[in-house]
């Protein structure tokens, strides 16, 4: 079988995969963490975990994802997002989930690192093509805007 190594369309349809699958993820847990949890409920399950000022991160935590998600869907903002989502699975990890071994089944950090990696790579990526903000030229100063 061969696969389409330097198709012009591989990175970009890629790249548009990776945005939107992670997105819906993020989207989701935003969303949890307000309708199914609550606000309140989030920053009682941080504040049990030992995550310090447990309302303030919380809340953190619920709009960068609820709104990284949502960024990360439409392809606006796809870079600042992914270092948002990045930095927001670095504190997962350092505050939850390190402690808990490799392991999602054990609590462990297996799925945040990936989640983290993955918006890691959406910020040095950038959205590619298929975004709203894939078409602006870099050149005029809209890469923020990526």
């Amino acid at each position: 079988m061969s696969y389409p190594q330097n198709s012009t369309l591989s990175a970009p349809l890629g790249l548009l995969l990776l945005r939107v699958g992670l997105g819906v993820v993020f989207l989701m847990h935003g969303l949890q963490k307000f309708n199914e949890w609550t606000l309140a409920g989030t920053a009682e399950n941080f504040r049990q975990m030992g995550v310090p000022s447990a309302e303030l991160a919380a809340t953190v935590a619920a709009y960068a994802e609820l709104v990284g998600g949502i960024a990360l869907i439409v392809g606006l903002l796809s870079r600042l997002a992914g270092l948002v989502l990045a930095l927001d699975m670095l504190g997962a990890i350092y505050f939850v989930h390190g402690s808990q071994g490799f392991f999602a089944s054990n609590g462990g950090y297996e799925s945040v690192l990936v989640l983290g990696l993955a918006s890691l790579a959406v910020f040095l990526l950038g959205p590619g093509r298929f975004a709203i903000a894939g078409g602006l030229d870099d050149r005029r100063g809209w890469g923020i805007l990526a």
